[in-house]
Order: structure tokens, then C-alpha cells, then sequence
């Protein structure tokens, strides 16, 4: 859990066109030790998420100037840092578009802005543990002819580079971590999405689907990705 202490260390941006909605969430963020800074349209959010290198950024997708997927997508580009869309668009294609550009949890209006703090802290805790997994294992990780980058967010099969969403590349490290070991959707989701994600057992579904077509491409000849019906998925090296 991240303590109070450690998150009076960490900066929070905020970048919401609703002042209230903003005011809101700004309270329980600081009430809960960070530093917080704060923008009310996309431009604006991505040059603060750029030149202040905040810990955490909070993002909605509609936002004046420039919206949240574009604010995302331009974000990616440069920093690796931790994204929630807090947004009322609740669609699932939305939230797809979100979390394969790179998102880290998805959360929709209404909130509470207690579980929003509990996610913010979720969402800190599991990026710092692959930090960890770098610093104790080093950049690459070999499963079978998989290779994974964790620092250059990469993978590779037979030697070949595939390309992969920033979903699907947590999603293959998550399966690779734990190769061998059936995971259930709620690990998954627990793991990959984050803390109480509120999307749907399709969401999973979708993400596995397409990141075991991209393998499967790669080497016709192995099948890494095993449905464990009734049960979850389990990947074989």
C-alpha cells in the first residue's frame, strides 16, 4: 500500500475542464498527501505532464483544445508515466481506445473520490513493482522464443519484432511473469487494469484475443496462449 508519507514524495496532475469535478478531486488527492497540480484543458495537461514529470496523471477525455486520447497518445510518445481516464464516457470502445494507447485504469462518472484515491494508489503500487522487476531481473526476459524489453516497452518472437498495444505488452509480461500458472480473468484485471476495474469480462477477452493472434502470426507453429476454459488463460513458453 502506498503510505502517506511516501505519497507527500508525489506529484498528481489533474487535468479536468470541470472546475468542480477538478476542485474535488484536487481535495482528496491532497488530503491524501500529494502534491497536486492541475489543468483545464488538453493542451495545457500535456505541457504540464511533459515539463513537470508529475508521478501520476488523472485525464478526461473531453476536453477543450485538445481531448484526453489525444493528451494520451501525445503523452506515450515522450513518458512512461501512469495515466487514468476519469471520464462519463463510458463505452466500451472507448475505454479500449484508451487503454491500448497506453491508459493504466479507466474510471468513470459518477466516482467516488475515495476509490478514485484507492486507485491512484493501486495504479502507483503496480508500476512501481515493474520498476522493481527491472531493477532485480534486468531489461530482457526469455520465455521459450519470446523475448520481452521491459525498459523499451518491447517484444520480439523467433527474433522478429511484433507490435504490441501498451496493453498487450502488460498483458504478455503479466502471462510470461507467471508462465506455466492458469490466471483467472480477475487477476488479470487486478494485475494488468488495475484495482477494482470496472469493465467488463469481454474487455479481457478482447485484449487476450488479439494478443495471442499477434504470436500466433509470429510462429504459426507454437501456441503460447492457452483459454483454460472456465478457469482463465495460461502461457506456455
Amino acid at each position: 500500500m502506498v503510505s502517506s508519507e511516501q505519497t507527500q514524495e508525489l506529484t498528481a496532475l489533474v487535468v479536468e475542464d470541470d472546475k468542480s469535478v477538478s476542485q474535488l478531486i484536487r481535495l482528496y488527492l491532497a488530503q491524501a498527501g500529494y502534491k497536486v497540480l492541475a489543468a483545464e484543458d488538453g493542451l495545457q495537461g500535456l505541457k504540464l505532464a511533459l515539463d513537470e514529470a508529475p508521478d501520476i496523471v488523472l485525464l478526461d477525455l473531453n476536453l477543450p483544445g485538445m481531448d484526453g486520447i489525444e493528451v494520451c497518445r501525445n503523452v506515450r510518445k515522450e513518458s512512461e508515466v501512469p495515466i487514468i481516464m476519469v471520464t462519463a464516457r463510458v463505452e466500451e470502445e472507448d475505454r479500449l481506445t484508451g487503454l491500448d494507447l497506453g491508459a493504466d485504469d479507466y474510471v468513470s462518472k459518477p466516482f467516488s473520490p475515495r476509490e478514485l484515491v484507492a486507485r491512484v494508489n493501486a495504479v502507483l503500487r503496480r508500476t512501481s513493482k515493474a520498476v522493481e522487476k527491472r531493477e532485480q531481473y534486468g531489461n530482457e526476459v526469455i520465455a521459450g522464443d519470446v523475448v520481452i524489453d521491459l525498459e523499451r516497452r518491447s517484444a520480439t518472437v523467433l527474433g522478429s519484432e511484433i507490435e504490441l498495444t501498451p496493453t498487450e505488452f502488460r498483458l504478455l509480461a503479466y502471462f510470461i511473469e507467471g508462465q506455466g500458472r492458469t490466471v483467472s480473468r480477475e487477476q488479470i484485471i487486478d494485475n494488468v487494469f488495475g484495482y477494482d476495474f470496472s469493465g467488463y469480462d469481454r474487455t479481457v477477452d478482447t485484449h487476450v484475443s488479439n494478443l495471442r493472434k499477434k504470436l500466433e502470426v509470429a510462429n504459426p507453429d507454437k501456441q503460447h496462449l492457452k483459454t483454460m476454459y472456465g478457469v482463465g488463460y495460461r502461457f506456455d513458453a
